[in-house]
C-alpha cells in the first residue's frame, strides 16, 4: 500500500503493522459475517473493498467494514451465496463419490477437485473486483477473464486459499483469522493486474 504514511515520533507501531493488526479484524469480522455461509461472497467482497480503500488513504477497520457491509446487502448478494454453496456441496458429493470405490473414481477425482479449484480462484478473484460491490454477473465475468490471462496472480491466489484452509485444519481458532491474509492477498493480486492493465492501455494510446 504506497499510500501508508510514516511512523510518526514516538509512535510504536508503524504503518506496517498497524495495516497487519486491521487484516487480522477484518478477518475476524469477515469469518463471522461468513457463519450464516449465504452472506459468505458479499463478506469477502467487502473485505477486500475495505483494504483496496487503505491503498487511497481510508481506514481499514472492522466499524468500516459493518459499515459497508449494511450499506450493500442485496438479494444479489444472497443469490451468488446460494450459488457458492451449491458449488461447494456439489464439488463435496462428487469427491464423496469417488471415493466410494466407483470405477474411474480416481480420475474423476482429480478431475472434480481440478474444477472446484478453478471455481474457488474465479470465484475470490471475483470478490476482489470493485464490480462485485454492484453486479456479480460482470465481477465473475471479470474475474474468469482475469484468471485465464493472468495465471500467476490466479496460482498466487491458490496458493493463498490453500495455506489459509491449510492453517485452519492444523488448529481451528486460525479460521476465524485466515480470511484476513487470505483477502489481503486476493486483493493485492487484483490491484496488481489493475496497474498492469492500466500500463498495457497507456502505452497502446501512446504507441
Amino acid at each position: 500500500m504506497s499510500g501508508m504514511r510514516t511512523r510518526e515520533p514516538g509512535e510504536v507501531f508503524g504503518p506496517r503493522m498497524t495495516l497487519f493488526a486491521d487484516v487480522l479484524s477484518i478477518g475476524l469480522a469477515t469469518a463471522l459475517t461468513c457463519l450464516p455461509l449465504l452472506t459468505a461472497p458479499a463478506a469477502l467482497s467487502t473485505a477486500c473493498a475495505v483494504l483496496r480503500g487503505a491503498g487511497e488513504g481510508r481506514p481499514a477497520t472492522a466499524g468500516r467494514y459493518f459499515a459497508l457491509l449494511r450499506q450493500r446487502l442485496r438479494a444479489g448478494d444472497f443469490l451468488a451465496g446460494a450459488v457458492a454453496l451449491a458449488g461447494v456441496l456439489l464439488c463435496a458429493a462428487d469427491l464423496a463419490l469417488a471415493g466410494a470405490g466407483l470405477p474411474g473414481a480416481p480420475l474423476f477425482a482429480v478431475v472434480a477437485a481440478g474444477i472446484g479449484l478453478g471455481a474457488a480462484v474465479v470465484g475470490l478473484r471475483a470478490c476482489a473486483r470493485p464490480e462485485s460491490l454492484t453486479d456479480w454477473r460482470d465481477a465473475v465475468r471479470a474475474a474468469a477473464r482475469d484468471a485465464v490471462r493472468d495465471p500467476g496472480g490466479s496460482a498466487l491466489v491458490l496458493l493463498a486459499l490453500v495455506t489459509a484452509a491449510l492453517c485452519a485444519w492444523m488448529m481451528l481458532p486460525l479460521a476465524f483469522l485466515a480470511p484476513g491474509p487470505l483477502v489481503l492477498a486476493v486483493t493485492g493480486v487484483d490491484v496488481r493486474h489493475a496497474a498492469a492493465r492500466a500500463g498495457r492501455e497507456d502505452a497502446r494510446e501512446t504507441a
